[in-house]
């Protein structure tokens, strides 16, 4: 059984930078990749950011330069820096992994390709 723990999120005002944190327990698969989504009231849940077992890391276009997902490997913890924030990136952000990752077939930033989830993290930005 795998478990993932959120912490980071917060307030901050416009051009501020936060740190979100997962923590990740249970067995570790070869072949996996976890990311980050966020979903504001109204709108779909979409990919931010995600990184597989390979290192390899896709971004949404609309954090690109300024968000940066990146892993511990020896202590299981996915961590997303964001930088610059804006108020658009209001939004509560969830840490998600899928176990069985294909990178030939599926896509990083789909929510369907993810079957394990965090609690969520509310990222507010004024």
């Amino acid at each position: 059984h795998v478990q993932l723990v959120e912490s980071g999120g917060g307030s901050v005002q416009a051009g501020g930078s936060l740190r979100l944190s997962c923590a990740a327990s249970g067995y570790t698969y070869s072949s996996y990749c976890m990311g980050w989504f966020r979903q504001a009231p109204g709108k779909e849940r979409e990919g931010v950011a995600a990184i597989d077992s390979d290192g390899s890391t896709t971004y949404a276009d609309s954090v690109k330069g300024r968000f940066t997902i990146s892993e511990d490997r020896v202590a299981k913890v996915l961590y997303l820096q964001m930088d610059s924030l804006m108020p658009e990136d209001t939004a509560m952000y969830y840490c998600a992994a899928e176990p069985y990752w294909n990178s030939d077939y599926d896509e990083a930033l789909a929510p369907s390709e993810f079957s394990l989830w965090g609690q969520g993290t509310q990222v507010t930005v004024s």
